[in-house]
């Protein structure tokens, strides 16, 4: 574990890993443990990064905010250029707590709820995405009791096999729960724009998360072109006001010995959508915005032995990082100081279940207790998926921007546990 450059936001300094310019135990002194730590610099420079690759077409980058919902995040991502894209009502509350403006925000989501349908049409976003004929409906319904016209995005499920290493990051093959299915999606377009109270605006895809090789990326791109194009040749009235096609997100960062996102890939299935139809283009990354800017800190509490295997049981679990449990997922973990020797050990954390776990047989030197520990690609999907589970509360969030850092997020205390609950609840008659 010696000098060097680790990623681009976290390197080494006499042994010591810091982000950007700022030692890593200096937070943990400051903060405590676990701590998501975010690197503003990593932010930035990912999001130029798929900015240029789009360079030379009409383009939107729409962030997917379940990646990540921090405010201090979404306000850098903001500031760097970046859109915004929400599944809940709550992702759009926090969006507009960060400073997202109405145009810069589009909904979508399976399972909207009137209430929160209600909540983007009140908002004036952009553009909301429907998956169902019948959501279709009740948007158009809301909007005309509203006295307004909701500019509307259909999903369309594309059917594509995608290869991805879990199951539940699929989300574009036949059967898939989400968007309106390939062999309808021209008759639920036709239907939409005969919708009072509706404009069709876009087509919509995602096919799923973690991809490398953009192949069924391209693949599911030219669907949306080819379903554009019979729109604009037998229903032309459906298509008058199609100017976005949005092409989802989903790009892979590399966790272990993944290779890279194929950046180039993503430029050639741009421009070749637009060329074909004149559409702005729009993209919803998140894991590859936010994943690789963030580590998870957490100091080792103990070590044993048990069935010839090492244990570190750090402070960290699986209530603050569920994806290993989640998905068997591999996160880089090393020791925030330089520490020689080899070894083999479980990372375990301290809830009371075996899935409890940061990783399981991982090279890791002899590291006693007290040590920080650092669990790297931690930025996407870390702290937003984080629970209370064990009445653990939930972590603190800083973030670094040069040799500058700070809080964004205080750590819960336990009175925040039972913030909304009665022992003894207004009990309601039944006459």
């Amino acid at each position: 574990m010696g000098e060097g450059v680790l990623t681009p936001a976290f390197t080494r300094e006499g042994g010591v890993l810091q982000c950007e310019g700022v030692p890593l135990p200096i937070i943990a002194a400051s903060v405590g443990t676990p701590t998501y730590v975010y690197s503003a610099a990593s932010l930035r420079q990912q999001f130029e990064r798929i900015d240029a690759a789009l360079e030379g077409v009409p383009h939107r980058i729409h962030f997917a905010m379940k990646a990540n919902g921090s405010l201090g995040v979404l306000r850098t991502l903001r500031a760097a250029g970046a859109h915004v894209d929400c599944v809940s009502s709550g992702e759009l509350f926090r969006a507009r707590q960060a400073g997202f403006t109405p145009d810069e925000i589009i909904v979508g989501g399976v399972g909207k709820r009137a209430d929160e349908i209600e909540a983007a049409l009140d908002a004036r976003v952009a553009c909301i995405t429907a998956e169902s004929e019948a959501e279709l409906e009740l948007i158009a319904a809301l909007a005309r009791a509203r006295g307004v016209v909701a500019p509307v995005a259909i999903r369309v499920n594309p059917e594509v096999t995608v290869h991805a290493f879990h199951e539940y990051v699929k989300t574009g093959q036949v059967g898939d729960k989400f968007g309106i299915p390939l062999h309808r999606a021209f008759e639920a377009a036709c239907y939409a724009a005969g919708l009072d109270g509706l404009r069709l605006v876009a087509l919509q895809h995602h096919i799923g998360s973690l991809l490398t090789e953009l192949g069924p990326y391209g693949a599911a791109a030219d669907r949306l072109v080819t379903l554009l194009l019979r729109l604009r040749a037998e229903a032309p009235e459906a298509a008058r006001h199609i100017t976005t096609l949005d092409l989802g997100g989903g790009f892979g960062v590399t966790y272990g010995d993944e290779p890279p996102v194929d950046l180039a890939g993503l430029t050639t299935v741009a421009h070749r959508v637009h060329a074909a139809t004149g559409c702005i283009i729009a993209i919803e990354p998140g894991r590859f915005l936010v994943a690789e800017a963030g580590v998870l800190l957490t100091r080792v509490l103990y070590r044993k032995d048990s069935g010839g295997r090492a244990i570190v049981i750090a402070d960290a679990g699986m209530n603050d990082l569920v994806r290993p449990a989640l998905y068997n997922a591999h996160h880089r973990i090393e020791p925030v100081m330089a520490t020689v020797g080899a070894g083999q050990a479980d990372i375990v954390g301290p809830v009371c279940e075996s899935g409890d776990f940061l990783a399981r047989d991982r090279a890791l030197p002899d590291v006693p207790p007290g040590a920080l520990l650092a669990v790297h690609t931690a930025g996407a999907y870390g702290f937003v998926m984080s629970s209370n589970y064990n009445a653990r509360p939930r972590a603190a969030e800083v973030l670094v921007d040069g040799t500058r850092w700070g809080v964004i997020r205080t750590r819960e205390r336990h009175e925040d546990l039972v913030r909304g609950e009665r022992a003894d609840p207004d009990w309601s008659i039944v006459a």
